[in-house]
């Protein structure tokens, strides 16, 4: 049972990243067409928010039973690392300020093994420095490097918004009465998508430009094909399954596995916008691969016995699900 959950929760995890990593390739198009990345962004999250208000209807209950839990999803995991993120990169390069998102991971490590307490395997760890060094090198962050500090400020208050993202994602699954993923991720995206509201100011769009065209892999589209692509899949899906697959890994793991992420974009930058990768970018992305790699094949570490061993006993009928690594 362990090893199907794990292998369910790493399907879902690499769909949620492959999903997630094609935003930037259908976000682009619309913003050389007129639009500004902050209405994208909000574009993104309410197109989202309104295609599942009918699972958030179905799981209304949850709103009684889990306040706190959606108002931090939605605030953290879906506006807060979108708004901090835009907010660097006014100040610091983009491929700066993806890199300190992307510590994340990291962070999310220290969080569990030094706030929660709880065991962190040294695959997992040596699994998240690999990724990040990769990362580093696909973005190429060493281009237009430059300290800002307040730049440098809000990307990692973007990273901190991710830990958030798969701490609550985590947190959803557990308990005495479970958060169904799929409620929490509607009403997070509802939640995200009016805390936008308030800094996108989406009145003052041109959003008249949604029926015209843009440009695609070289050729002329309507304007609606990837704002569909970008709220469907790069959103919807990758919510979705994303914070299922949380629930089958754990936050450490599933946030190593989030880096490809940045892989993804940058693959389909070369192939949809023209954007050539270097070799540096090429080493990077295997490091990633490799750093996801690792992490994923971690086990729980096992708790020290305090006492003399209990006697054997008849195997149970179900397994538990695997603690925290």
């Amino acid at each position: 049972m362990r090893s199907s959950r794990r292998a369910v929760g790493l399907t879902l995890a690499l769909i949620s990243a492959f999903s997630f990593g094609s935003s930037g390739a259908a976000a682009k198009p619309l913003i050389e067409a007129g639009l500004s990345p902050l209405h994208v962004v909000w574009l993104r999250c309410t197109g989202a928010a309104v295609l599942l208000l009918p699972l958030a209807w179905r799981h209304r209950a949850i709103v009684r039973e889990r306040p706190g839990l959606l108002i931090g999803f939605g605030l953290l995991g879906v506006a807060g690392v979108q708004a901090w993120y835009f907010a660097a990169i006014s100040r610091i390069p983009v491929g700066v300020a993806l890199m300190l998102e992307y510590f994340g991971p990291p962070l999310l490590l220290c969080y569990v093994r030094f706030v929660q307490r709880k065991p962190v395997t040294l695959r997992a760890a040596m699994g998240a420095v690999v990724a990040v060094g990769g990362l580093v090198c696909v973005v190429q962050a060493w281009q237009g490097l430059r300290f800002d500090a307040l730049g440098v400020l809000f990307g990692l208050c973007a990273a901190c918004c991710q830990v958030g993202y798969f701490v609550l994602a985590d947190a959803s699954s557990r308990g005495d009465k479970p958060a169904d993923p799929m409620g929490v991720s509607a009403y997070g995206l509802l939640v995200g998508a009016l805390a936008l509201t308030v800094i996108a100011r989406p009145w003052n769009a041109h959003w008249s430009k949604l029926g015209g065209h843009a440009v695609l892999a070289g050729h002329q589209v309507p304007a609606l094909l990837p704002a569909a692509w970008m709220v469907l899949v790069a959103t919807v899906i990758a919510y979705l399954t994303g914070v299922v697959s949380v629930g089958h890994l754990s936050p450490p793991v599933a946030g190593v596995v989030a880096n490809i992420e940045a892989v993804v974009a940058t693959v389909l930058a070369w192939f949809v916008l023209g954007e050539h990768l270097a070799a540096p970018q090429l080493f990077g992305g295997v490091l990633v691969l490799l750093g996801a790699l690792v992490a994923q094949t971690s086990r729980p570490s096992e708790p020290a016995a305090t006492g003399p061993a209990p006697a054997p006993t008849e195997p149970s009928t179900t397994e538990s699900c695997p603690a925290q690594p």
